[in-house]
């Protein structure tokens, strides 16, 4: 049992603070934190954690990699639909809601709705949708998750982002 947080299976420490990594039956999650509540990685034994955990990492490194977890996540057919247009967002590039919504054939705020309920952030990468003037949400609202949606632009090089120190 690791110490750091009974909630998740492996922690990373990151620039904007940390990725944890949960898997519920085999749903995998992942959650940014603006914090780390610890000062070492916990990696993990579970084949899927193990896989996400060293994927992070790759990515936190090279913003370039491409994700590939065999992870089948579960959302309605709407959600589906929002987080695979989002999925094909390249690197380095954003849509925003009103883009995305119209692609799809739908409302900015059902987009957004549906950017909220990924569990799976950095694997589909709703930091990549803003809005049409500025980041627009990230997390749900939650503290610093702005902070974190401009280190993620930042770090894949999208243009009028920059890290925070």
């Amino acid at each position: 049992m690791m110490n750091f947080d009974a909630k998740y299976d492996a922690l990373i420490n990151a620039p904007f603070g940390a990725v944890a990594i949960s898997v519920h039956g085999n749903q995998l999650a992942i959650n940014l934190l603006a914090e780390s509540p610890s000062a070492e990685n916990h990696p993990s034994t579970h084949p899927l954690v193990r896989q996400a955990y060293e994927q992070v990492m790759q990515y936190l490194q090279q913003p370039t990699m491409q994700f590939d977890l065999p992870i089948n996540v579960l959302g309605t057919s709407f959600q589906q639909r929002v987080w695979q247009a989002v999925a094909a967002i390249p690197i380095g590039r954003t849509y925003t809601y009103g883009q995305l919504a119209k692609e799809i054939g739908s409302g900015s705020r059902a987009v957004a709705n549906a950017c909220g309920a990924n569990n799976i952030p950095l694997v589909i990468p709703c930091h990549r949708v803003v809005a049409q003037n500025g980041l627009g949400g990230f997390m749900r609202g939650s503290q610093n998750g702005l902070l974190i949606k401009q280190w993620l632009l930042a770090h894949e090089g999208v243009s009028g982002y920059k890290h925070g120190n």
